[in-house]
């Protein structure tokens, strides 16, 4: 199962992202953002980091680089794409995922352990949970805030493209419990057909006992999973 794993400059978790596909037997290969096919590749992942430096406005500059337009093909065809934290950013700023994301609510970068609570089992980073399911998975962002107009926002609950919440470790989820101040608490979407999916905290920094949670591996044999089952 061949994976790109999309490297732009100011990416720095690509690394941490092939360690954890490769220890599900997946093949994960760096693309570099200007390259222009994506040919031969079953999905693709957007790892996390500062692309371009996270200048004029996080993931808009990345928006544009060359392999974007493989990575849009890619998804429309129906492979899994999924981006994590920078890589939710740019997935949301090239229309790929809905809303918006902004700074967090007290201005202040995140760097702690968080709990997700699975809204939605059957999107390309959930299907191997279960609804209701509670992970505890490392949160390390500024710019976490997911925001959308009203409208947007009931399409996006209707159709039940949630697929995380912020919770805590019971899955209950309060305001209390919502680290960013991200609408509804929402922490991961997907499209409506569920093959891209973006999630703010780091399922590869919770992918090895020497982490301290193992709990990221669920998502990430969730998009492993879907490879066969969307393509």
């Amino acid at each position: 199962m061949k994976i790109a794993v999309i490297v732009f400059p100011g990416t720095n978790c690509e690394l941490d992202v092939v360690h954890a596909l490769t220890a599900l037997t997946a093949d994960p290969q760096l693309v570099w953002h200007q390259e222009t096919s994506l040919a031969g590749f079953d999905g693709a992942v957007l790892p996390g980091g500062f692309a371009h430096g996270d200048y004029l406005r996080t993931g808009a500059i990345a928006r544009f680089s060359p392999v974007m337009s493989e990575v849009v093909r890619m998804a429309r065809s129906g492979a899994p794409v999924i981006g994590i934290c920078n890589g939710f950013q740019i997935l949301c700023e090239s229309g790929l995922l809905p809303g918006a994301l902004i700074a967090n609510r007290d201005l202040r970068f995140i760097c702690k352990y968080i709990h997700l609570r699975i809204e939605n089992s059957t999107s390309a980073l959930t299907n191997a949970g279960e609804a209701g399911h509670v992970l505890r998975i490392p949160l390390n962002s500024y710019g976490g805030n997911w925001i959308a107009g009203s409208e947007e926002l009931v399409h996006v609950e209707e159709n039940n493209q949630v697929i995380l919440r912020y919770s805590d470790e019971l899955g209950a989820v309060t305001e209390r419990t919502n680290p960013n101040g991200s609408t509804n608490s929402i922490a991961g979407l997907s499209n409506e057909a569920g093959n891209v999916a973006g999630l703010m905290p780091h399922p590869e920094r919770a992918s090895d006992p020497l982490l301290g949670s193992t709990d990221g591996l669920v998502l990430f044999r969730s998009f492993l999973a879907a490879v066969p089952a969307l393509t």
